[in-house]
């Protein structure tokens, strides 16, 4: 998707080799537009499938996934970090320990919300570790739902989260994929073709 790669080039601050920052456009300020735009992406991506429902992880995959739903005519679910006092009836339940964090949490769902007959397609901001997407489709297996693949805006492709799902058999779409990143440049991979193209980033 060139119109985020070139958003990635501009504003993204790269931290480092492994840490980008992408909070003033994509998950700490949204720009709306873009995110309907990357919800349409998922939709032309993923619409030839029988779909019934998103689902992603709160917070930062809400609005993609959100997104993705009004793309695709189907409700979008969120699994909950924090068990709340009104979700009182039966969950399904996953452990997920986050990277960025450095802590473990349980994520989860509400089995009202998703069961078997439900196809799934699971979105999310990004792609690394791959250890929420992981948690995430440990839940659809749980619920009896099958997943139909799952959808990410940013790939970091040299972390292990692809191959971790890919072995499960999982199929796996990044609208934008990071081969190699430091301060000052960032690198994708050409989805079209697969080749590896550079992008030098602006202003980082």
């Amino acid at each position: 998707m060139k119109v985020l790669e070139e958003r990635i080039r501009q504003e993204g601050l790269i931290l480092s080799d492994t840490v980008l920052k992408v909070d003033s456009f994509l998950n700490h300020q949204v720009d709306t537009q873009l995110a309907l735009q990357i919800g349409e992406e998922f939709g032309r991506i993923f619409g030839h499938q029988p779909i019934t429902k998103v689902l992603t992880v709160e917070a930062s995959g809400i609005q993609f996934a959100m997104a993705a739903g009004i793309a695709l005519g189907v409700p979008f679910i969120y699994a909950k970090k924090k068990k709340a006092v009104t979700l009182s009836e039966k969950v399904y339940s996953a452990p997920v320990h986050s990277f960025t964090r450095q802590e473990d949490y349980t994520i989860s769902i509400s089995q009202k919300y998703l069961g078997p007959g439900d196809k799934v397609l699971i979105v999310d901001d990004f792609l690394a570790t791959g250890a929420a997407l992981v948690g995430l489709a440990d839940i659809v297996e749980e619920s009896g739902a099958e997943l139909l693949g799952v959808g990410c805006v940013i790939e970091k492709s040299f972390q292990e989260g692809r191959g971790l799902l890919e072995k499960r058999g999982i199929a796996v779409h990044a609208l934008a994929r990071i081969s190699s990143m430091a301060p000052g440049e960032v690198h994708f991979i050409d989805n079209a073709n697969t080749e590896e193209i550079t992008k030098e980033s602006a202003g980082c």
